[in-house]
């Protein structure tokens, strides 16, 4: 074993033991908190909130926090933490990795450290992949929560302004990666600050942390809305082009996938849209429809790059040779194709 192993298994060892110790102490209440009423041990909820508003922190009342979980789950579901799973709560409690098998409990580990955080009255996000485990998991420990007098809200597709507030208002609020995501974007584009649904951002649990921080990472969430841009000036750029030369009014760079004017087509553009100048900063927007335009008519193939079916304009999949419904070229090249096939030109996006 090299030294560098050594010191690593060391710190492992040093960690495993101060965990174990947090489920032994964890473990110590059993006896206690198994003779204690239902209204008894609701009212740990309270005292325990009373200690943290005095100054005690949370590390300090959490082998207690964690002991009435573990009862009220006992109580309400048949099933109490076992040492391991005590272990990964107080793992994922210090913002750590805790690696689980399918099978091994992790959705109850996940109320040990979701119901401690959540004392602190500033709400608890549980995030997971879909929404049928948001709301799977969600329903299924409810009742541990809210035996504790804890409320639970689920965050899921189609809800409503109102609705998604009311269950970020929760004390434990589960929910997927993708719509606590776009509720963020979402509040960052309202005008008044009351139309935001999401209050201020504390402690989150993220199941297939793998996934959803790695994999799903990689594709941006972004929302768009129509744009203001008229589809009249595709159109007026597109005949523009047609009577162009190539070599002479534009350059064609096939293998950058660009196309752009020349000293004279720039005249020619100048003197057909009326400007003085078609580098001004005020004409940029023009010579972006033109060089659009210019892509579209002389480098964008019809039926190898796009085909028109039932007048629109669909893209086809350059690896695949498949139509990609409902997909659409970015930065208003697609209005530009439809344009210069003649079907309607479609709002671009923002």
């Amino acid at each position: 074993m090299g030294i560098f192993d050594f010191i690593n298994k060391k710190i492992e060892n040093n960690e495993l033991k101060k965990y174990r110790k947090i489920a032994d102490k964890v473990i110590t209440y059993d006896e206690e908190y198994s003779s204690l009423s239902e209204e008894e041990l609701r009212a740990k909820t309270d005292d325990f909130k009373q200690r943290l508003s005095e100054g005690e922190s949370l590390d300090s009342i959490m082998p207690e926090a964690f002991a009435a979980v573990r009862e009220a789950s006992s109580r309400t579901i048949g099933m109490k933490h076992f040492p391991v799973q005590i272990m990964g709560g107080a793992i994922l409690n210090d913002g750590n990795i805790a690696e689980m098998k399918t099978g091994e409990g992790k959705t109850l580990v996940a109320t040990l450290p979701a119901y401690l955080n959540a004392l602190a009255g500033k709400g608890v996000h549980v995030i997971t992949v879909n929404d049928y485990l948001a709301q799977r998991d969600a329903e299924w420990m409810r009742k541990v929560y809210e035996y504790l007098g804890m409320s639970v809200g689920v965050i899921i597709h189609g809800l409503s302004p109102e609705e998604k507030k009311q269950a970020y208002n929760s004390d434990i609020t589960y929910g997927t990666n993708n719509e606590f995501g776009f509720d963020y974007l979402r509040d960052n584009m309202v005008i008044r600050k009351e139309d935001t649904v999401q209050r201020e951002l504390n402690y989150a649990i993220v199941d297939e942390v793998d996934s959803i921080l790695i994999d799903e990472a990689r594709t941006p969430l972004i929302i768009s809305g129509s744009g203001t841009k008229s589809s009249q000036m595709y159109i007026r750029a597109n005949s523009f082009v047609l009577g162009l030369r190539e070599e002479q009014d534009y350059i064609l760079d096939e293998k950058a996938n660009t196309a752009q004017l020349t000293e004279e087509g720039v005249k020619k553009a100048e003197k057909y849209f009326n400007t003085e100048n078609l580098a001004d900063i005020d004409n940029m927007e023009t010579l972006h429809h033109i060089n659009q335009a210019l892509k579209a008519q002389y480098l964008m193939k019809r039926d190898v790059d796009y085909v028109v079916k039932d007048g629109e304009v669909i893209i086809v999949d350059e690896f695949t040779g498949r139509l990609m419904f409902g997909r659409r070229y970015s930065n208003g090249l697609h209005q530009a194709i439809e344009a210069k096939e003649h079907v309607s030109v479609n709002s671009e996006n923002k």
